[in-house]
């Protein structure tokens, strides 16, 4: 399952915080479509299914579905923080070739 850093942790948190519902998780997931076959879904989620692998990052705890948790083996949740933008991003030693938007692979 993906991991995230201890900076992206914060972030999600403070925007739980902001939401206001403590029991959120972030749930992590690919699904198909996108430019290269593959894309990233991020949401706030207060479900959870039977099935769904589930981590905790500090306060933060990050669900994916089982099928999303095995393209995401590996891979690194990070929030960049720059000149030109700021914003989460992952770094997925499983993707073998990336879209130009960095939003999809396959």
């Amino acid at each position: 399952m993906i991991t995230i850093t201890d900076f992206a942790a914060e972030k999600v948190k403070e925007l739980i915080e902001a939401e206001g519902e403590a029991d959120l998780a972030l749930r992590v997931a690919v699904r198909p479509g996108g430019c290269s076959g593959y894309s990233y879904e991020m949401f706030f989620d207060s479900e959870t299914e039977a099935d769904d692998m589930s981590q905790f990052f500090g306060e933060v705890r990050v669900v994916s579905d089982p099928m999303s948790a095995q393209l995401l083996e590996g891979a690194t949740l990070d929030f960049k923080d720059g000149l030109m933008g700021s914003g989460f991003a992952i770094d997925n030693p499983n993707a073998q070739r990336t879209c130009g938007c960095g939003s999809s692979f396959s």
